[in-house]
């Protein structure tokens, strides 16, 4: 993978709806129902990353899920990420 410059990563993220960067990431936090619902997406978010194998970054807090991308072998974001990220959006 390469990393993308700065002007690709403007325009990928346009197309990841309600996500936000962060330096070398990427990063959203979901609001679900309660927690079995929030636990529930992180199971299925979990499949999609394990079939891709990217992996987010996960935090839980009840009904909030904040999932966090970046390609750590490549030392930032690449179009991994922001596949990654429209996927996980298409899962709602």
């Amino acid at each position: 993978m390469v990393l993308l410059n700065e002007k690709q990563i403007v325009v990928k993220l346009r197309s990841a709806k309600g996500w936000k960067r962060n330096d070398s990431k990427i990063y959203r936090t979901f609001i679900l129902k309660d927690f079995a619902c929030a636990m529930g997406f992180v199971q299925s978010v979990a499949l999609l990353a394990e079939k891709m194998d990217h992996h987010p970054d996960i935090d839980i807090r009840w009904n909030k899920v904040t999932l966090v991308l970046s390609t750590h072998s490549e030392g930032g974001l690449t179009e991994k990420d922001f596949f990654l990220a429209v996927q996980i959006n298409s899962l709602l």
